[in-house]
Formats: structure tokens, C-alpha cells, sequence
């Protein structure tokens, strides 16, 4: 097997690099601010062949050089009401324009106790989960969704039709931590499968189709073909579906829609807070919170299993031991980061 090189990286040089390379691409302060923060929040969190986090800065810089994504643009409130608004986010950054909707959707749960946007004309937001959390630190239940791509074949064809159309929910807790769930609808992303391309080992035969149609083993021959959905047609039904509560709804891309233009990639997302306080006070619901956690921690356990995790725990370990002792950054993305660090004159980033 060949193994990926990796090399260790100090989480605050990264942040250090990311921010100073989005300012060089001509973002506000406030904007670069947002967006490293939501790419070092994933890159913690996630697993570098999720393709989440920071490797993404070379695709924003070749979108914003080819002028293919608005940056700095205002988005516009189209219609609102006291819980609901529908923005258009005019092609704007969308892990910008989410994280700010976000807060409109909070300020309106903690007046209603609900509150929900849906955003049309966006572009790529990063992690589903980014934008749940802000809900979380509001003490609110934070609900996040978004279509992409015809990546995923609608079971029954060998042809994208859906995306693998995310879902983030954050929960808060008194731990720590929030509970988080983030999900894409397929069973993998091409990510993993180019990873495992790398490695030159095979995947699961229910992640992705050839080109023709059929399941297979190879990652090579599945990265000319298409996702696969969790649970098979299960994970079509809540694409499709998702489709509906994001483009449909809003008057956006859906289906074959999205990414279909480079210029206008036509995505809409959805992002819902929900008032914990308007329900309980927080102390009672944490305490709810606990005892449900506590009570599937100490279930009795499948043979060649030592605990039972919950959404979110995983995911914590991951970044505490990346804080701890470094964040491994693959190679091929260093080699990314020195070459933009050229175009963009700035300091290359510094290695632990």
C-alpha cells in the first residue's frame, strides 16, 4: 500500500496562511475573517479526504481569478417576514453569505422561536456544520442544508441527476462541545475515492458507479462515473427532496442546475435556528440532553466495539489532538499552498 505523505502543521500558522491568502484575493477583513474560520473549523473536524478545509483555497482562488464568484458583493433580502426570509445571494462566496444568513435566522428565533432562511443565486459553502454551530452558540438547534452538483445517480441510472446535497444539525451542550451531525447524501465523495486512488486500495462497492453503470471496487474507474446515496434509494429520496426545500423553493438551480455554469453556479442552501429557550430553559435542556446521551452510552455493546459514540464525538477528538499536536496537511496541498503563495507575493506557509 502507498501511503499519502503528511506533514504536521501548527493550527495557528495554518490560520495565519489561509487568512492572509483571502485578503491577497481581495476580501474585506470581515469576509477573510469568516471564511478562515469556517476552513480551519472543517480542516480540524474532518477526515483530508472528505475534501473540506483548507485544500479548497487553490478552487476559491481560481474562482475568484476567472471571476466566476462575486466576491465582497452584498447579498439582497428579497422577501421576509418575522421568522422567514429568502435571499439572493447574487453569486457572492457562499460559506460568506450562509454564515451571515445564519445570524438573520437566529435573530429571528429568539424573537419567534423559529426562524428560517433560504438562500438562491449562491456558490459553494463549505461544511453543512459551520453554519449550524453558529446557531449552537446561541443556544439555539441550528439546521443546514444545501443542494450541488448532479454527482449522485437518482437510483435506477447510471447518470447524475441530484447532489450529494449536505446536512448539518448542531446541538448545544454544556460538555463543551456541541453535538453535531454532518452528512453528505451520498456514501462518500469523490474525495475518498481519489484518496483511496492514491493508496492504491480498493473502496466499497456501494460508493460510487462506472461510467457504464455498474458497482465497482476500483476507484479509478468510479471518478468518470457517479455517487452513489446512503442507504441506496434512501439517500436519492432525501437528495431529491433536498433539492426541493433549497432550489425549488427559492426560485434557484435544482437537479442538472447547479455547477452547470462555472459563472454562475445556481446553488441554494437553507438554514434554520430553533430557540432552545422558547421551549426550556437551557439548564433543563441540557440535563435532558445528558441523560439521553448517557443512556446510549451505556447500552450494551456489539461484539469488537468498546463504546458507543454519539454525533459529534468523533469529531471533537479530531480536533483536539490536531491542536494538540499539529494538523496533518497532505503534500500534493503544500505543494498547492507554496505555488499560490507565489501568485499571491505572500509568505509561504510555515511548517511545525
Amino acid at each position: 500500500m502507498q501511503n499519502i505523505n503528511m506533514t504536521l502543521v501548527d493550527f495557528k500558522h495554518l490560520e495565519i496562511f489561509v487568512l492572509n491568502s483571502f485578503l491577497a484575493m481581495g476580501l474585506k477583513n470581515e469576509d477573510a475573517k469568516i471564511f478562515t474560520d469556517a476552513l480551519i473549523f472543517s480542516e480540524l473536524r474532518f477526515h483530508s479526504g472528505q475534501g473540506q478545509g483548507v485544500q479548497r483555497i487553490t478552487t476559491y482562488y481560481n474562482r475568484i481569478k476567472n471571476k466566476e464568484v462575486n466576491i465582497n458583493t452584498n447579498f439582497d433580502i428579497v422577501k421576509e417576514s418575522s421568522s422567514l426570509a429568502l435571499v439572493d445571494a447574487k453569486n457572492g462566496i457562499g460559506t460568506i453569505q450562509a454564515s451571515k444568513c445564519m445570524d438573520i435566522a437566529i435573530n429571528k428565533a429568539k424573537k419567534e422561536g423559529v426562524g428560517q432562511v433560504i438562500i438562491k443565486n449562491s456558490t459553494h459553502y463549505g461544511s453543512s456544520s459551520v453554519h449550524a454551530v453558529r446557531a449552537t452558540k446561541k443556544n439555539c438547534i441550528g439546521i443546514v442544508y444545501t443542494n450541488a452538483g448532479p454527482e449522485m445517480a437518482p437510483w435506477g441510472s447510471r447518470s447524475g441527476g441530484v447532489g450529494t446535497n449536505p446536512w448539518g444539525i448542531s446541538c448545544p451542550t454544556d460538555k463543551g462541545y456541541p453535538l453535531i451531525l454532518d452528512i453528505a447524501l451520498t456514501t462518500a465523495g469523490k474525495g475518498m475515492m481519489r484518496w483511496h486512488e492514491r493508496e492504491k486500495i480498493p473502496m466499497p462497492n456501494d460508493w460510487a458507479l462506472t461510467k457504464e453503470g455498474n458497482e465497482t471496487t476500483n476507484p479509478s474507474e468510479a471518478m468518470d462515473g457517479y455517487l452513489l446515496g446512503i442507504g441506496k434509494y434512501k439517500g436519492y429520496g432525501l437528495s431529491f427532496m433536498t433539492d426541493i426545500l433549497t432550489g425549488v423553493i427559492s426560485g434557484g438551480g435544482y437537479g442538472l442546475m447547479p455547477y452547470s455554469d462555472p459563472k454562475k453556479l445556481d446553488v441554494s442552501h437553507s438554514l434554520t435556528a430553533i430557540d432552545i429557550e422558547w421551549f426550556m430553559e437551557i439548564k433543563d435542556f441540557y440535563s435532558r440532553i445528558n441523560d439521553f446521551v448517557n443512556t446510549l452510552k451505556n447500552l450494551p455493546l456489539r461484539p469488537g466495539f468498546d463504546e458507543i459514540l454519539v454525533p459529534g464525538d468523533l469529531e471533537h477528538r479530531r480536533v483536539k489532538e490536531k491542536i494538540e499536536n499539529g494538523v496533518p496537511i497532505d503534500s500534493e496541498v503544500i505543494d498547492s499552498f507554496n505555488v499560490l503563495a507565489e501568485n499571491l507575493n505572500i509568505d509561504r506557509l510555515k511548517i511545525k
